[in-house]
């Protein structure tokens, strides 16, 4: 994926500005939501909770979205009173690369209380790489170790043609060892190399996995995948925020040029219930 240069859009005010261009980030995590606003910057880093009662609720678990409308009173909580009033935000939302058409349905239906004139949905290994600024004219392999859901993919030209994930995070290590995690995602890999009849995968690894999410602050975790794979990881700069960062560069090109991304299709513009 390539992002154009800044365009110099007609009607168009550099955002914090421009109202009607308002924009919003998102990336719902299992154990925590990220939000980023145009002008603004990141906003919320929260734990992904609800509170339709006495308790708490988590809408998100293992890289899906359980309670939808659980999802949507969340986001209204937490984002309703930031957005600019009588604004309609373009909403770009990270998802798990392997879940799909249901997870991509269900994040809109929940943002759609945001009253948003589009949404787009993004791989989270995708806005991952736009994060890390890594030249995504060449094969790139990110494993994203997250709290709840590790997700091993790998992207060519910007595009996904393999991925992997297991059910497993930072937040099993109290009954998990390291190692097993570490295990988990280098079984990954074996498996793309195995399957992988051209050198694409053999390529990417070689130049370096991309290692994001909140694993990737572990040591115990960074130490035990560079012997498995004998290879050198490439870090990006604040692992756990990586997938809303770049979800935001997206936003940001969203807003020059709409052609500058293909994260996936518009929710057609119109009243959305809240």
């Amino acid at each position: 994926m390539t992002v154009v240069p800044r365009l110099g859009v007609t009607g168009h005010r550099p955002w914090p500005r421009c109202r009607r261009c308002c924009g919003v980030a998102l990336d719902l995590g299992s154990a925590r939501t990220r939000a980023w606003i145009a002008g603004r910057g990141l906003v919320l880093d929260v734990p992904t909770v609800t509170f339709p009662g006495a308790g708490a609720l988590h809408p998100v678990q293992r890289g899906t979205i359980v309670d939808t409308p659980g999802c949507a009173r969340m986001l209204e909580r937490l984002l309703g009173n930031r957005l600019p009033r009588l604004t309609r935000p373009l909403v770009i939302v990270t998802a798990p690369v392997l879940d799909g058409v249901a997870y991509r349905d269900a994040a809109r239906t929940a943002v759609s209380v945001l009253r948003p004139h589009g949404v787009l949905t993004v791989p989270s290994a995708r806005a991952v790489a736009l994060a890390a600024g890594a030249d995504q004219s060449r094969p790139v392999l990110v494993v994203d170790i997250g709290a709840h859901l590790t997700e091993v993919v790998l992207l060519s030209d910007g595009a996904v043609v393999d991925a992997r994930r297991t059910a497993l995070g930072t937040g099993d290590l109290d009954t998990v060892p390291p190692a097993d995690l570490g295990d988990a995602v280098t079984g990954m890999v074996t498996a793309m190399l195995r399957q992988d009849r051209t050198s694409t995968t053999l390529d990417a690894l070689r130049r370096g996995p991309l290692l994001a999410g909140g694993g990737a602050l572990r040591p115990e975790i960074t130490h035990r995948l560079t012997g498995r794979l004998d290879v050198p990881l490439r870090v990006v700069p604040a692992p756990h925020t990586a997938a809303v960062r770049g979800a935001a560069r997206l936003l940001e090109a969203a807003h020059r040029h709409p052609a500058a991304i293909g994260a996936g299709p518009l929710l057609p513009p119109g009243p959305h219930p809240r």
